[in-house]
């Protein structure tokens, strides 16, 4: 008999038939498929043993009487139609008709594929019984090919069809429909398959499975959002529940990467929603289209989350590599979201419902993963984020992980808190050092300033706070917790933060550095103040460091008890001229009235005695150091215990300014650092005086100042002019001298006000505001304004009237690009160029240009050291003459007076 007599014959047989006849048959109908040629035979009896013969073998006899023999066939017959559909689809065309009809049959004799699988599988789930992997074991892997080439040339149908898609839209549809179909009943088998017991070999076939249906779901992401769920679904609850089986051959780190890429691609998606919807004013219309989908979207996201944290959880041990992913993921989401300076514009709405559905759902994922020393490692890195819009979120992260520490166990807390120990370890920062350095990252955002919630006070929020206020809360509050083993590291973290060129950076380490002086003991806060005098009596002159430490020290001050106040005093005596340096520094308010009054007195007596000897001895310019550190603890004196200064000692100090004033030379404040600084203090202790000092003395000021124009030359002499100019606004000048002083201090404002550096002009404006309010000398006010610009400035000055108004997206990309340029100010790594910082306030400081003299000094200099030069190279190549080592000491003698001799006018 023929084969087509008997696939004629056998489509005539009824159910009783087809089981009577099944051993007989079945093993033909099986040859015929294995050796058919021809499409249509190949579904013809694929067709006939799925629907007459499959129904009646049991669960047994499937796998070695079928499937195995049957499935490779199926495999290999649709993968020769989906090369032969894609080939031929690019050829489409309205005018191909005989194409169209090829391509439209082939889709068809596909979907008849997947539907003879359907059937495979429906019959499957028929049993009753629990069903064994070994049984069916061909069956899920093949489904699973089939439905992955079919989902992909879905997914690609719009290019493959290149713009023809509309001739095959239907059986297309019908394709994904049937495929769908395919994929939830072979899910719904999975579910009931059990491993155990399980031979190595069932393992490595459901392992294989949970890894196409990983496959599967990098492809159907775009596609249908319930399809990818329940797939992502499946393979979730597969994994877990043969964990003990399959945990140590999954792919672990290749499921968190796509669980991780799909929570945040539906995450974007989620936020687009939302920004366009805040942008069409739309996000009060609950039932729009958009507002459903936001909702749709929302939920996916949020099973995302929920997935990602139970398998992190089940399998956190085989999750190391994925850290750094996990840690990035985390990052990226924050980044997006408000109050990021790069996050979408949202309504307060979505805002909270985004909060609540995704962003909630994550910090379960970080209390997971704090144990894990390669989480540790990627979130503590000895490196920077190399994106601006993750600075926030690590920061952030940093934040939540201090709160999450102090409930773990205290291995866990020295993990983050010490750092790496041993040079074999991947180098990873203290969690202080990183907490600092993310801190500092965050120029941007400080400088807007963003806000955050406050604590939770009495069931209740405060109110928002600025960044700077909830990373220090926070900060003092894990303070608070650690144990005394973390303080090492604590304060090499506090004291390296203090010294930064970050001034935010420094008051946080501040903050934290007092609330740590009053938690702790009092001998712990006297420790710390001795620590950083010392500090500060070391820094070489004026710099950041000493700035960020005397504010450090004045701060500290009032937290020292009253013994360790004098004790304080007693070490760093202000009798001692060396030490004269560090109470400059010192806040004197902050001690007991008694003590306050007797350093008083021994600052002033110190300061006068250096100030005497100098006046009276040769008044070199190598002393004059001394002369500025007396002069500036003088003048911290005088600015805030004035009143407790005695007497018959301001008359003393009054004569010691009138003084100083003889000696100042207007050459020598152009050429020498240390005279400016001398000419500073000196206005400053005017300023203070104004009414005390000889109107004569007064009337100098005025003149030096006058001839000392332009001031900007310098910025601490221009503002401490406008100090002494402003205060001049109480003085009276005497008739006989007005025709000379009144038109120089005209002339002085007029410079002053035409100042461009916004920065210094605010202070002038303040400064001759101030003067022009309480002066009677009513005519230097008008004759100050000499021009219209200037006029105009000091009148919106006076109306608190802002000229141009910077729109609130100008001013974050302003402030986006200034943190690099400051960044690199700060760090050094390279010269920023003009270009950068030609629009950024305020304007770096003007390069000094050498004076006629000035040349003329170098010129000689360099002649000298150009003839000693060849005289050594002379002493290489001939003896030298008797006579040379007395001509050589002469000239030593020579060079040492020059070096030491008298500064005229000084």
């Amino acid at each position: 008999m023929s084969q087509t007599t008997l696939l004629e014959e056998i489509t005539q047989w009824n159910e009783d038939t087809c089981r009577k006849e099944l051993k007989s048959v079945l093993p033909t109908l099986v040859s015929m498929y294995q050796h058919a040629d021809s499409r249509n035979e190949h579904i013809r009896v694929l067709k006939i043993l799925t629907e007459m013969f499959l129904p009646h073998l049991n669960l047994a006899e499937l796998e070695e009487e079928c499937f195995s023999k049957l499935l490779p066939k199926v495999v290999k017959v649709f993968n020769d139609l989906m090369d032969e559909l894609s080939n031929q689809a690019g050829g489409l065309s309205s005018q191909n008709t005989e194409l169209r009809a090829v391509l439209r049959n082939i889709l068809e004799t596909m979907v008849q594929v997947l539907e003879a699988l359907s059937g495979c599988v429906r019959h499957v789930c028929s049993f009753e019984q629990t069903l064994v992997l070994e049984s069916i074991r061909s069956l899920p892997s093949s489904v699973l090919h089939v439905l992955k080439n079919t989902f992909l040339h879905c997914k690609e149908s719009e290019s493959a069809y290149s713009g023809r898609l509309s001739m095959v839209a239907d059986l297309l549809q019908a394709l994904f429909k049937e495929a769908y179909s395919l994929q939830k009943v072979l899910m719904e088998l999975l579910d009931r398959i059990s491993l155990e017991p399980a031979a190595a070999e069932e393992v490595v076939v459901m392992v294989t499975v949970i890894h196409s249906l990983l496959d599967i779901c990098s492809v159907i992401s775009n596609m249908d959002h319930a399809l990818h769920a329940n797939t992502w679904k499946c393979i979730i609850k597969q994994s877990i529940k043969h964990q003990s089986l399959l945990e140590e051959q999954l792919r672990h780190n290749d499921i968190v990467f796509s669980l991780c890429e799909d929570m945040l691609i539906t995450f974007q998606s989620c936020m687009q929603l939302a920004e366009q919807m805040y942008q069409s004013g739309t996000q009060q219309v609950t039932q729009s289209a958009e507002c459903k989908l936001f909702q749709k979207t929302g939920k996916l996201c949020r099973f995302f989350a929920h997935s990602l944290v139970h398998y992190v959880k089940e399998f956190k041990s085989f999750v190391a590599q994925s850290c750094g992913r996990l840690h990035l993921l985390y990052l990226q989401i924050y980044s997006k979201f408000p109050p990021s300076a790069y996050a979408s514009k949202l309504s307060d709405t979505h805002s909270g419902e985004i909060n609540a559905v995704i962003l909630v759902a994550l910090d379960p994922l970080i209390t997971q993963l704090l144990s894990l020393r390669p989480f540790v490692e990627e979130v503590l890195a000895d490196r920077q984020q190399s994106s601006a819009e993750l600075f926030l979120p690590q920061c952030l992260l940093l934040v939540t992980i201090m709160d999450k520490l102090p409930t773990l166990p205290e291995e866990v807390l020295g993990l983050w808190c010490q750092g790496s120990q041993f040079p074999e370890e991947t180098s990873r920062l203290s969690l202080f050092q990183a907490m600092f350095l993310s801190f500092q990252q965050c120029y941007t955002e400080l400088a807007l300033p963003i806000h955050l919630p406050g604590v939770m006070m009495n069931g209740q929020a405060q109110s928002k706070v600025t960044l700077h206020h909830h990373v220090c809360v926070h900060l003092c509050a894990f303070i608070a917790s650690v144990p005394r083993e973390c303080f090492p590291p604590l304060e090499r973290s506090l004291l390296a933060a203090l010294l930064c060129p970050d001034t935010e950076t420094a008051l946080l380490s501040a903050d934290a550095w007092c609330f740590l002086a009053r938690y702790g003991s009092a001998e712990l806060c006297k420790h710390h103040m001795i620590i950083i005098a010392q500090l500060i009596k070391s820094c070489p002159g004026d710099c950041y460091q000493l700035s960020h430490l005397s504010l450090l020290l004045r701060r500290m001050m009032f937290l020292m008890t009253t013994q360790h106040q004098v004790e304080f005093v007693e070490r760093f005596s202000p009798k001692e001229v060396e030490n004269l340096q560090l109470w400059q520094h010192v806040l004197l308010k902050a001690l007991t009235p008694d003590l306050r009054k007797q350093v008083v007195d021994d600052i002033m007596r110190s300061a006068g005695a250096v100030c005497s000897r100098w006046l009276e001895g040769r008044c070199m310019l190598v002393e004059l150091e001394q002369v500025n550190t007396a002069l500036s603890a003088m003048l911290c004196v005088c600015r805030e215990s004035c009143e407790v200064i005695e007497e018959k000692t301001l008359v003393f100090v009054m004569g010691l300014i009138s003084q100083l004033w003889t000696c100042m030379s207007v050459k020598q404040v152009r050429n020498q650092p240390c005279v400016q600084c001398t000419l500073r203090l000196l206005l400053s202790l005017s300023a203070i005086f104004v009414q005390n000092l000889d109107p004569e003395t007064i009337c100098e000021v005025v003149t030096f100042l006058s001839s000392l124009q332009p001031l900007n030359s310098v910025d601490h002499i221009f503002l401490a002019a406008l100090d002494f100019l402003a205060s001049l606004g109480k003085f009276c000048f005497a008739q006989e001298v007005q025709g000379q002083v009144l038109p120089k201090l005209s002339s002085l404002f007029a410079s002053l006000l035409v100042e461009r550096s916004w920065l210094l002009h605010q202070h002038a404006l303040e400064a001759f505001t101030h003067f022009a309010e309480e002066t009677s000398h009513e005519e230097v006010v008008p004759k100050s304004l000499s021009s219209e610009e200037i006029k105009n400035n000091v009148v919106n000055f006076l109306n608190k009237k802002i000229v141009a108004v910077e729109n609130e997206d100008a001013r974050v990309e302003r402030l986006k690009s200034e943190r690099s340029v400051l960044e690199r100010l700060c760090v050094g790594l390279e010269p920023v160029s003009k270009e950068e910082t030609g629009d950024l306030q305020p304007y770096r400081k003007r390069a000094r240009k050498e004076t006629p003299e000035e040349e003329e000094f170098e010129k000689v200099l360099h002649t000298a050291e150009h003839a000693l030069k060849m005289l050594q190279s002379l002493l290489q190549q001939t003896p030298a003459p008797n006579w040379m080592a007395a001509r050589l000491q002469g000239l030593a003698t020579q060079i040492h007076s020059l070096n030491s001799c008298k500064l005229q006018g000084l």
